[in-house]
């Protein structure tokens, strides 16, 4: 076990620091020069002056080299802090942290929303395989699955919020803010989740160690619990890890349409601004997250089933 832990932690230190290359270069990816993107979203005037723009990427420190721009940055980060916004002036990491701290509150809130329906939804369908529930399970986990947020968000707004008005059509400053998006955002999960827990489950019911179980007199609720439901959970736990990393920047366009000040609303914007340490800082604990995520799955997995410490030995 320990040889595991350590492999693990060295591949999460080198992955990391991938990450942070990725994250510092990302914003360089698209096509123009960053000071005369800011400086005219401030001025608003096509014709800019040459000798501003230049005062302005040595304002920035853009006339440095890249990589001795990426060795400060990393050094800055590494010291808790991702610079300061160029629109703004303000620190990032004041931005980045709460709007990461949001989106990991929706993220959370729609992919358990998804699973507390998905799970005994996909271990009905596989106990009644090719009958008239599994068939029914399948429809709605497949028209789940087909359902995008950009329409799902404004049809539950104009139902829920506009003619219904049970619920706010937009904001985060309560608990009830939380379930128009939260819903629309757990849909296309909740799809996946039930379709991979039937099949899982479907897998395990047919295994000879279930047979056996019932053979020695164990109920089928108790044998479901105790051996089919453990095993047929290693899926779905990549399942969730892969939503959740996904989550975290993905849900753009539900930040956008119910104005929740998450991690998506956040780049969304900066990549209009060209907010480069905004966009550098977000990146990076976006993508951070996201290893330590699958970095934890697998530690879960080593302990879920031990042949998969055994092979990383190999």
């Amino acid at each position: 076990m320990l040889t595991f832990l350590i492999r693990r932690g060295m591949t999460l230190v080198v992955t990391l620091l991938v990450v942070s290359v990725l994250a510092f270069l990302i914003p360089y990816a698209g096509e123009g020069d960053p000071a005369r993107k800011i400086l005219r979203a401030r001025v608003n005037d096509p014709a800019l002056d040459p000798a501003q723009v230049e005062a302005l990427t040595k304002e920035l420190g853009l006339d440095r080299p890249l990589y001795v721009q990426y060795v400060d940055w990393l050094r800055e980060v590494l010291t808790g802090g991702f610079g300061f916004s160029f629109t703004s002036r303000t620190p990032v990491q004041e931005l980045v942290v709460p709007a990461l701290g949001v989106s990991v509150s929706l993220a959370l809130a729609a992919l358990l929303l998804a699973l507390v329906f998905a799970l005994p939804l996909g271990i009905w369908a596989a106990t009644a395989r090719g009958g008239k529930v599994d068939n029914a399970v399948t429809f709605m986990s497949q028209s789940a699955v087909s359902a995008p947020e950009y329409w799902v968000g404004p049809v539950m707004v104009l139902i829920f919020a506009r003619y219904l008005g049970w619920l706010p059509s937009g904001g985060w400053t309560g608990p009830a803010y939380i379930v128009l998006p939260a819903t629309a955002l757990a849909l296309r999960p909740l799809g996946y989740f039930t379709q991979v827990t039937r099949a899982a489950m479907s897998d395990v019911l047919s295994a000879p160690y279930i047979t056996a179980a019932r053979s020695r007199g164990l109920s089928f609720p108790r044998t479901l619990v105790r051996h089919g439901l453990r095993n047929s959970m290693l899926p779905v736990m990549t399942l969730f890890s892969f939503w959740f990393a996904g989550l975290l920047g993905g849900s753009v366009v539900v930040e956008v349409i119910f104005n929740i000040p998450g991690m998506g609303r956040l780049l969304y914007t900066s990549v209009i601004n060209n907010d480069v340490p905004v966009i550098q800082g977000g990146m990076m604990l976006i993508l951070t997250l996201a290893v330590v995520i699958n970095t934890v799955t697998d530690l879960l997995y080593g302990v879920l089933n031990p042949a998969i410490r055994v092979s990383s030995h190999a």
